[in-house]
C-alpha cells in the first residue's frame, strides 16, 4: 500500500499544485501508512510534517457529532429525545438529538445576516428564525448553523462548550492532535491557507446556480452567518481558537485519521460505547438535499455516499463500500473511515482547491489505498 501511496503523493506535488500535505491511513488499531512533504507557507520557511496542523473546515463535522452523542449520554439523554427539552426558545417543533444530528431542522441559516464571531448573536437569532421547512421532514446540509446548534445544547446541558468536551473525553484520551478551539501554545504550528481555484462538477452546478439566486436556500444557508469562510479569514488565530464544531477544527491528518479508529473500535482506549458506535455507523437518510441542491445522504452527523436502488455509489468521496463514512472539508481536506475493511483516512493540505467536495489529490489517494487491497 505505501509504495503506491507514496507514488501518488509525490504526483500530487509534481502536477497538482500541491503545497503542503499530510496523509494518514489506519486499519485495525495501527497507523500503516504516514506521509507528510511540502511547505507550511509559499515561501517556504517551515518544512511541513506530520505534526504540522491546519483548519480543516467541515471535517470539523465528525468529531463534533460523535462528541455531541457523548454529551447526551453524560446528561443522561436519548438521540431520539426532543431538541425543544434543552432548547425550547428554538422553533423545530418535535424535532429529536438524532434529526438534528442528520441536518433535518429546517435551519441551516437565519434571518438577516449574523457575523458567527458573535455566538450569543448566532444564538438569537437562531431562535428568531422559522426554519425553512418542516423540521424533521426533509434534510439540507446544515454548513455552519449545525455547529452552533450542537454547542448552545452542550452549553446547556453540561455547562461547557463542545470543544471542551471532546479534548476531554476524545482528544486527551486518544493524545489527539486535533482541536475544537485551538489553545495559544499551539499556534506556532498552524500552516497557512492558500485560496484555490473553484472545481465545478456536473452535479454541482444547481448549487452554484441556486448560489447567484437572491433569496434562495443555498445562499441564505452560506451567507446570513458570515465570517471565517475564506482562506485569509481561516488564518486568523481567532478562528483557531473560537471552537467553532461545524467548519473550526483544527489538526493532523494522522490524528483524523486516529480519531475514525476509535469510531470503529479499534483504539486502545476505550472511547466510544458500543451502542455509540453502531449508531455513528448507521446510514439513517438520503435523499434530495435542499441546500446543497443534489443527493445526500446522513447518519448522526456522519456524511455517507448516496446509493442506488441496487446500492451502487452514485459518488465515491469514502471508497466503494457503501457502509463507509466520514466528513470532507473545504478546500480538500478529508477524513473517515470504513467498518468493512477497518480503514481509517486522513488527509489535510494548505492548497486548497474549492468545490462541494474533495478533488483529485485527495480522492486519488482514496483510490489507491482501495486498489492495493482489492488486489
Amino acid at each position: 500500500m505505501r509504495e503506491r501511496l507514496q507514488s501518488l503523493f509525490q504526483e500530487n506535488f509534481q502536477e497538482r499544485q500541491e503545497l503542503g500535505a499530510s496523509v494518514s491511513v489506519w486499519q485495525h488499531g495501527q497507523e500503516v501508512v504516514s506521509l507528510s512533504q511540502g511547505w507550511c507557507e509559499r515561501e517556504h520557511e517551515r518544512p511541513w510534517t506530520d505534526e504540522t496542523l491546519v483548519p480543516v473546515y467541515s471535517v470539523s463535522k465528525g468529531p463534533a457529532a460523535a462528541t455531541f452523542l457523548l454529551v447526551l449520554r453524560e446528561a443522561g439523554l436519548s438521540p431520539d429525545d426532543l431538541v425543544r427539552r434543552v432548547w425550547p426558545e428554538l422553533k423545530v417543533g418535535d424535532l429529536t438529538f438524532l434529526e438534528l444530528l442528520s441536518h433535518r431542522a429546517g435551519l441551516p441559516g437565519v434571518e438577516g445576516v449574523v457575523d458567527v464571531a458573535s455566538r450569543s448573536g448566532v444564538v438569537s437569532a437562531l431562535e428568531v428564525t422559522d426554519p425553512y421547512w418542516e423540521p424533521g421532514l426533509e434534510h439540507g446540509y446544515h454548513a455552519r448553523s449545525i455547529g452552533f446548534l450542537l454547542d448552545e445544547l452542550c452549553e446547556r446541558l453540561l455547562s461547557k462548550r463542545l470543544g471542551e468536551c471532546f479534548r476531554d473525553w476524545i482528544g486527551d484520551p486518544l493524545q489527539l492532535d486535533f482541536w475544537i478551539g485551538l489553545p495559544e501554545s499551539e499556534h506556532h504550528r498552524v500552516a497557512k491557507l492558500y485560496p484555490g481555484r473553484y472545481l465545478i462538477r456536473k452535479d454541482e452546478k444547481p448549487f452554484y446556480e441556486a448560489m447567484q439566486q437572491e433569496g434562495s436556500l443555498a445562499l441564505r444557508a452560506f451567507s446570513s452567518l458570515k465570517g471565517y469562510q475564506s482562506a485569509s479569514e481561516m488564518n486568523n488565530p481567532l478562528a483557531w481558537a473560537g471552537g467553532y464544531p461545524a467548519f473550526g477544527g483544527v489538526g493532523t491528518a494522522r490524528s483524523l485519521a486516529c480519531f475514525y479508529q476509535a469510531v470503529l473500535g479499534f483504539s486502545a482506549v476505550e472511547i466510544f460505547p458500543e451502542e455509540t458506535r453502531q449508531l455513528l455507523q448507521q446510514r439513517l437518510l438520503q435523499g434530495p438535499d435542499e441546500v446543497l441542491q443534489l443527493e445526500t445522504s446522513f447518519g448522526a452527523g456522519m456524511m455517507f455516499d448516496p446509493v442506488d436502488q441496487q446500492g451502487k455509489k452514485l459518488r465515491q468521496l469514502f471508497g466503494p463500500n457503501a457502509e463507509a463514512f466520514g466528513h470532507p472539508g473545504a478546500g480538500g481536506s478529508h477524513a473517515f473511515c470504513d467498518p468493512v475493511t477497518g480503514l481509517s483516512f486522513g488527509y489535510t493540505m494548505n492548497q486548497m482547491e474549492l468545490g462541494l467536495f474533495p478533488g483529485e489529490r485527495g480522492l486519488g489517494l482514496v483510490r489507491a489505498i482501495y486498489a492495493d487491497l482489492l488486489e
